[in-house]
C-alpha cells in the first residue's frame, strides 16, 4: 500500500502533514440485476483501494492532486463547477452533497491514489466519493453516519457526476468487513454480514478488457423490460410493487400474458433473488461448493434469459467448467464486458492463468487481466 508516497507527496505539494484513508472497490459475489428490482445483493470490499491524504487548509478552495494522473485541480469554496478534467466531479460531488445537507465544508487538501483497476467493474468512483465523505465527515467532525455518508456518496455520482448508479458499491465501500460477505436488502437497505470460509480456495477476477457499446442501452432496456413485468402483474397481483414481490408461481400462472422476452427477463430475476438466499445458508453451512453451483447458474441465466453477457465472458466461464479445482465463475457487473469473477483453489491460480491467457490470446487477439482478489474491511482511517 502506497501510504508513505502519499503522505510524501502531501507534504510536498502543501506543506503540511496529512490525515490518510483508505477506502476499498468491491466485488458482488451474487445478485446480479436485482439491486434495482428491490433484490438482495451479495457484495464485499477487496484488498484493493484507493488512499487519500487529506488536511483542512484554511484557504477558500479546495485543492486536489491526483498522483496517478499527475494533475491538480483547485474548486472555490464559494462555486463548486463540473471539471472537463471529469476526476474532480466525483471530489466535488461529496462536498457539493455535504453543503447541500447544511454544512457548508470548509477548504481542504486532498492528494488521491489508487490500485483499483479502472474500468473493471470494481468501483473505483464509489471507494473515492466513501473514501473522500468519510475523511472531511471525521476531520470536521460533522457528525454524518455510515448510512448517511452511503446516500450523499451515491448521490455525488448520480447528481454532480451524472452516473445514475445504485447503491451497492457505496454501501459496499463504507459498510465491508474483513473476511465477510453482507446481504443488502435494496428495498429496506438492511443488511446482515455472512463468513466468507474458502476454506484453501481464492478468488480470482478475470479482466476481459472489453466494455461493448451494447452496455448501457441494453442495461435500460432490461430496466424497462422488468418494469413492464411489474406493471402487468401488479394489475392481477395489487401487492406487487416490484420484481422482489413477484414468486415463480406467479410467473408460471401468468406466463401467456406476457411478452416472451419480458418473461425471459422477470424470470432470471426472480429466480436469482431467490439464488441470493440460498446463497447465503450455503455460506453459514460452510457449503462453499454450492455456492459455486449458483454462480454458474447465475450465469447462465445472464446469458440465456437476461441476454447481457458477450462472447469474451461466456468463453472465460466455459474454460472453468470441466476444471476440477475451479467451484464457480460467473460474470459480473452489468454485462457486455468487463470481469468473471472465479472460486478456485488457491494453489491451482498460478497454472489456470497460464492456461486462460494463451486460450483468451488465440481467441480474441488480445490478453485478459487477472486480479487476485481478498475480502476485506471498509473505509478507514490509517493511525500511524
Amino acid at each position: 500500500m502506497d501510504i508513505p508516497r502519499v503522505k510524501n507527496i502531501f507534504r510536498d505539494l502543501f506543506n503540511n502533514d496529512a490525515d490518510i484513508y483508505i477506502a476499498p472497490g468491491r466485488i458482488n459475489l451474487i445478485g446480479e440485476h436485482t439491486d434495482y428490482n428491490d433484490g438482495f445483493v451479495l457484495p464485499a470490499a477487496i484488498d484493493k483501494h484507493v488512499i487519500f491524504g487529506i488536511r483542512a487548509n484554511n484557504l477558500d478552495k479546495y485543492r486536489f492532486h491526483a498522483i496517478d494522473l499527475q494533475e491538480s485541480f483547485e474548486a472555490d469554496l464559494n462555486k463548486l463547477q463540473y471539471s472537463d478534467k471529469h476526476w474532480p466531479n466525483y471530489l466535488m460531488g461529496v462536498v457539493d452533497q455535504l453543503n447541500k445537507r447544511g454544512h457548508k465544508v470548509k477548504g481542504f487538501d486532498c492528494v488521491v491514489t489508487s490500485d483499483i483497476p479502472i474500468g473493471a467493474g470494481l468501483s473505483s468512483s464509489a471507494a473515492i466519493e466513501s473514501g473522500l465523505a468519510i475523511g472531511i465527515n471525521e476531520i470536521f467532525d460533522l457528525g454524518e453516519t455510515k448510512l448517511d455518508i452511503v446516500k450523499l456518496a451515491q448521490k455525488a455520482e448520480n447528481e454532480f457526476v451524472g452516473v445514475n448508479c445504485g447503491i451497492m458499491d457505496q454501501f459496499a465501500s463504507v459498510f465491508g468487513k474483513k473476511d465477510h460477505v453482507f446481504r443488502l436488502d435494496c428495498r429496506s437497505l438492511d443488511f446482515e454480514y455472512f463468513p466468507l470460509k474458502l476454506n484453501g480456495n481464492g478468488i480470482l477476477l478475470i479482466d476481459t478488457k472489453v466494455k461493448h457499446s451494447l452496455a448501457s442501452s441494453e442495461y435500460n432496456t432490461r430496466r424497462k423490460e422488468c418494469e413492464a413485468g411489474v406493471h402487468l402483474l401488479s394489475q392481477l397481483y395489487p401487492r406487487v410493487r416490484s420484481l422482489r414481490d413477484v414468486t415463480l408461481e406467479m410467473l408460471e400462472e401468468e406466463k401467456s400474458k406476457f411478452n416472451p422476452k419480458v418473461y425471459k427477463r422477470c424470470d432470471y430475476v426472480v429466480r436469482e433473488i431467490a439464488r441470493v438466499i440460498a446463497a447465503c445458508d450455503d455460506l453459514v453451512a460452510g457449503r462453499i461448493e454450492e455456492f459455486g453451483k449458483k454462480m454458474y447458474e447465475t450465469h447462465e441465466g445472464l446469458k440465456t434469459d437476461y441476454e447481457v453477457s458477450c462472447n469474451e465472458l461466456d468463453f472465460l466461464v466455459d474454460l472453468t467448467k470441466d476444471d476440477p479445482d475451479i467451484l464457480g465463475a460467473r460474470m459480473m457487473g452489468g454485462g457486455f464486458g468487463g470481469c468473471t469473477i472465479n472460486i478456485l483453489k488457491q494453489g491451482s491460480i498460478p497454472a489456470f492463468k497460464k492456461v486462460v491467457s494463451k486460450a483468451f490470446q488465440s481467441k480474441f487477439d488480445h490478453p485478459p487481466l487477472f486480479y487476485e482478489v481478498s475480502i476485506n474491511s471498509g473505509v478507514r482511517a490509517i493511525r500511524q
